[in-house]
């Protein structure tokens, strides 16, 4: 399976910044040996899908509401991140996860209204600094999976140890085989079979320098990118390290 190299824009890029983002990977994407995503904030979803349409580069969002419409303020359903032109989004992302107190069990129901609305789910796991040291990770991360994933997932999962996110910091090559060892031996444990097809990208300071040691570790499916992903050159860095 190819690997997929996704990019988190986060709360970043108006539309002239959107449009110098993508006008290079549209005309770089051709001929790489995995799938390239973006995902930019809702405002430029539409934007992006559209400079982007014919292109091998998929368009994702970032969050959805487990509901496919009503009285939600501020909120965005994954019908309509659909309908503006998204294909994926992620989901459970640990700034989510902190900031805005999101469960595994209202990231399960996100999930669902995903799936519901033809979108393709990245479902984002991982643990703190203070969970590891204290050698939590494994119970942090299954209970995650455990309570986060529907019953016949067939989505994405994305390992983002917490710690490694912003900071600069990149969980060693050991750390992420164990991690994603872990992961694919508990979504074999929930999944049966089709547990083995899941992917299962790493995220947490993915640069072009690390990006193939990280990709070419066992289990990783691809890598979820964040601040490089804001850079066109820095993004297909990483993307020209996957193997296919």
């Amino acid at each position: 399976m190819r690997q997929l190299i996704a990019g988190n824009w986060k709360m970043n890029g108006l539309s002239e910044e959107a449009a110098a983002i993508v006008g290079p990977l549209r005309r770089g994407a051709d001929g790489l040996a995995c799938d390239l995503l973006v995902c930019p904030p809702f405002t430029q979803i539409f934007t992006v899908a559209h400079i982007l349409v014919g292109s091998p580069v998929a368009v994702g969002g970032q969050d959805c509401h487990p509901n496919e419409k009503g009285a939600h303020t501020g909120d965005i359903s994954a019908a309509m991140l659909r309908d503006a032109g998204a294909s994926w989004v992620i989901l459970g992302h640990s700034e989510r996860r902190q900031d805005h107190h999101e469960t595994d069990a209202l990231i399960q129901a996100k999930t669902h209204a995903a799936v519901a609305a033809g979108l393709a789910p990245i479902v984002c796991v991982g643990e703190t600094a203070a969970q590891r040291v204290a050698g939590d990770q494994n119970k942090v991360v299954g209970g995650q999976l455990a309570g986060s994933l529907p019953p016949g997932f067939s989505g994405v999962v994305a390992y983002e140890p917490v710690w490694a996110i912003g900071t600069g910091k990149t969980a060693t090559e050991a750390d992420v085989a164990a991690m994603h060892l872990f992961i694919r031996e508990t979504l074999v444990m929930q999944l049966g079979q089709a547990g083995e097809g899941v992917r299962i990208l790493y995220g947490g300071s993915v640069r072009p320098a690390n990006a193939g040691s990280l990709l070419a570790v066992p289990h990783v499916g691809g890598a979820l990118v964040g601040g490089a992903s804001l850079k066109a050159e820095e993004f297909l860095g990483i993307a020209k390290a996957a193997k296919a």
